[in-house]
Order: C-alpha cells, then structure tokens, then sequence
C-alpha cells in the first residue's frame, strides 16, 4: 500500500527549530532526528510527516526487542511531540 509520503521527493529537510532549551536535536535520518536531553540522553525520535493539510511532527520511541518505532503521538508543532517525549 503506497502512502502520501511514498510520493514525495527525497529532500534533506531542514532541523525543525525547538523552542524549548530542555532538549536538542541530531539528525538521524532524511526526516528523522534524535531528541536528546541536557544530559545526553536520546529521549526519542522526531519524524517529519507530510500531511494533505500540511506538515506533521510525530514523536516515536524505538522498541529495542522489535527493533522498530512505537509512536507516541502526532503533532502539528514540534515542540508539542518533543513534550511528548518527556514522560
């Protein structure tokens, strides 16, 4: 099954500015980036999404056992799915 986001071209995006001075972002991917805290430990991952209504930010968790992404939530702003993230 092909999605919306099968369709889009392959572009570097830019780091989604954070409001926020709790947490930092390092890229992980052509959408994705770590979400790390002051200290240094990766709380999540922030995944830009495209939407029909425009762009999506989802906060993920990685499962070790499964090896994949569980999402936490979708946003429309990314410092709400870095919030997320916190608990």
């Amino acid at each position: 099954m092909r999605t919306f986001t099968d369709t889009l071209p392959s572009i570097e995006w830019d780091t989604p500015a954070l409001r926020s001075r709790h947490e930092h972002l390092e890229r992980a991917g052509d959408r994705l980036w770590r979400v790390v805290d002051g200290r240094g430990s990766i709380r999540g991952h922030l995944r830009v999404v495209a939407d029909p209504l425009g762009i999506r930010y989802r906060a993920e968790r990685l499962h070790l056992l499964s090896g994949g992404f569980r999402l936490v939530g979708e946003f429309w702003d990314a410092d709400d799915a870095v919030a997320a993230l916190r608990h």
